[in-house]
């Protein structure tokens, strides 16, 4: 785990706490390591966990499929972010979506009763971590407000500017890059791909964007 050290120290979740704490607070928690290829299902429909997972290397896809196997992609999760909180916290509740590997990853899972209930010794940063699991929770249902924006627009080229608004207002520039490729842009918004490409370079030919593959400027 000291390779990823660093990495854990700058994550939401364990905001403000040294990697000198780190290191005894993994073992209070429970720590677990574990690796999957490209495609493996992390959690899956159905199932039930008691652990918060936080991805270490890779990148992960929260996604949902309907009985048709229509794919809805809900998130990107990207190094240092945890996934599966809610559930974790829930215990009892099966999951209703898929989290999976879209390119080799490591996953730390940690034991969200061991995080919730203060440890015998009861740890300085304990209370801070916990704080900071709330902090998180809170700002992926503000993330899920802004896609319930998106999805509640009428037409592809409304959500399409939507999206692209929210992106670029993020990263505070006209000038962006998007997680996403074309299909999976087209899941998030749970639009046709082909109606989506083709509304993007409508958009094009009007001067309102340009765009190279996931790189996109607003006019």
């Amino acid at each position: 785990m000291k390779k990823y050290l660093s990495l854990l120290k700058n994550s939401k979740l364990f905001q403000g706490i040294s990697e000198d704490e780190l290191t005894s607070m993994l073992d209070c928690l429970s720590a677990v390591t574990r690796s999957y290829h490209k495609g493996e299902n992390i959690f899956s429909r159905g199932e039930r966990i008691d652990s918060v997972a936080l991805l270490l290397e890779g990148c992960i896809h929260i996604q949902k499929e309907d009985y048709w196997g229509n794919l809805s992609i809900l998130s990107e999760i990207s190094e240092g972010e945890i996934f599966g909180e809610v559930y974790a916290c829930l215990g009892s509740d099966e999951l209703l979506n898929n989290a999976v590997a879209v390119k080799p990853s490591k996953v730390l899972f940690l034991d969200v009763k061991r995080i919730l209930t203060m440890c015998p010794s009861a740890c300085q940063f304990h209370g801070r971590l916990i704080r900071n699991l709330l902090t998180v929770l809170a700002q992926k249902n503000k993330m899920l407000t802004q896609k319930l924006e998106h999805m509640s627009k009428r037409t592809t080229r409304e959500k399409l500017l939507s999206y692209l608004s929210e992106q670029s207002q993020r990263a505070g520039s006209p000038v962006f890059d998007i997680p996403f490729n074309r299909q999976q842009l087209a899941d998030f918004l749970s639009v046709d791909r082909s109606a989506m490409s083709a509304e993007l370079c409508r958009m094009r030919d009007e001067g309102i964007l340009s765009f190279d593959r996931n790189h996109f400027v607003l006019k």
